[in-house]
């Protein structure tokens, strides 16, 4: 460190952090750290504007890092030394620039009719209320750092993964729009942040599932259970297609095609983001004439009916928890599936893995796999639904016909 008479980068964010004593620590270049008789602790910066000398402050250190006072510093003097007025500068920009507690809430604004679901709008702004203001809410979206963004993000990183990395899109969203208008020039403070934060241990979500062998008894029991008829056959169709809660709630009349005995949904609405064709069975095109038979003006296929609208997303968590009295999740019903074809069956595994429309990992293959397999599986999930639905118990071996 140099001691001369014009000292530089004198402190040091150890010294910093354990100075108490009342006072002005210099730390080279006009900057200052002022420890209050309160103990609280602030920057200022004295340089000199039109030939006088003049103090401004920089902001506290709970909100400004000592690498932030240096670089808030630097820029102010350079303004100085051009002939400008850092102050006068400032002003100008907290009347314009929002501060990112303010920019954050015009973006929930913007962003709250295109979501249905209120709790996720809520989640989103509480979020950056709980984690990013107390570090960046009063700061200007202009002058948020990569260093800012590493330490709203580094105490819950590995802790909280999940809530790390949804805090991180969102702090990401805010200055992408602060950029949009205007506000926030040069590298984005997210990524650069990134950089900095250490790989996530890879965390594989498992959903209890009931064992195959007791899901046509559970079937049953959802036929005869006392919830609204609709639930009932949403959650058989989900159960006999091997599909997704969401894709089944969501799922449209204008998506089945019965004379080709095809659903088939588009590529928005699939977690691949590509296209899914999922054959029917006898079984299924039942369950598809009786849920039109219920609701026949809706464009839903399984939609409330006295709204019209989709099922929520509880419906059939209630029907399998509440009227059935498992303990299984709905999801879990794509796993009985699986260990069912594994197990029982002789259909090889990337049949079972394209009925479940999961990608494929491994890069190549994907590149020159062209078709969806769509012979094999209709047979496959036929055989499943004649398991399902009779229970018959045999183990299903099948001599493979068209390829699809």
């Amino acid at each position: 460190m140099p001691q001369g008479k014009h000292p530089t980068n004198a402190l040091n964010a150890k010294r910093v952090s354990k100075l108490v004593e009342p006072g002005r620590y210099t730390d080279g270049n006009g900057l200052y750290l002022i420890v209050d008789k309160s103990g609280a602790k602030r920057w200022v910066l004295r340089c000199m504007v039109g030939g006088r000398r003049r103090d401004m402050g920089l902001g506290g250190l709970k909100t400004v890092s000592l690498a932030k006072a240096r670089q808030l510093a630097q820029s102010y003097r350079a303004i100085a030394r051009s002939g400008g007025d850092p102050l006068a500068n400032r002003r100008r920009e907290r009347t314009i620039v929002p501060t990112f507690a303010l920019a954050s809430r015009s973006v929930h604004t913007i962003l709250v009719p295109n979501w249905s679901n209120p709790k996720h709008a809520a989640q989103w702004i509480r979020t950056l209320e709980e984690y990013a203001y107390p570090v960046i809410g009063k700061r200007l979206v202009s002058q948020v750092s990569s260093g800012d963004v590493l330490r709203i993000l580094s105490p819950i990183w590995l802790s909280k993964p999940e809530t790390a990395k949804r805090l991180s899109q969102r702090v990401a969203t805010v200055l992408k729009w602060a950029r949009a208008n205007g506000y926030v020039s040069g590298d984005d403070p997210v990524a650069g942040a990134m950089v900095g934060l250490p790989k996530q241990p890879r965390k594989v979500r498992r959903y209890a599932a009931v064992d195959f062998d007791a899901v046509p008894t559970l079937v049953k029991e959802i036929r005869n259970c006392s919830s609204e008829p609709m639930s009932k056959l949403a959650f058989e169709f989900l159960i006999l297609t091997a599909s997704r809660t969401k894709e089944v709630l969501e799922a449209r009349w204008e998506e089945v095609e019965l004379s080709t005995k095809l659903w088939t949904l588009p590529p928005e609405r699939t977690k691949t983001s590509q296209p899914h064709r999922v054959p029917l069975t006898d079984r299924i095109e039942d369950i598809l004439q009786e849920a039109r038979s219920l609701s026949p003006e809706s464009q839903f296929v399984f939609p409330n009916v006295r709204t019209g609208k989709p099922l929520s997303y509880n419906t059939l968590l209630h029907v399998l928890q509440k009227r059935v009295g498992s303990t299984a999740t709905v999801h879990g019903f794509r796993s009985s599936f699986k260990d069912w074809a594994s197990e029982t069956t002789n259909f090889p595994n990337e049949v079972s893995e394209m009925a479940l429309s999961h990608k494929i990992p491994n890069k190549v293959e994907a590149a020159y796999r062209r078709g969806d397999l769509l012979g094999k599986r209709r047979e496959m999930m036929q055989a499943w639904a004649d398991y399902v639905c009779e229970n018959t118990g045999r183990v299903v071996s099948v001599k493979f016909g068209s390829t699809g």
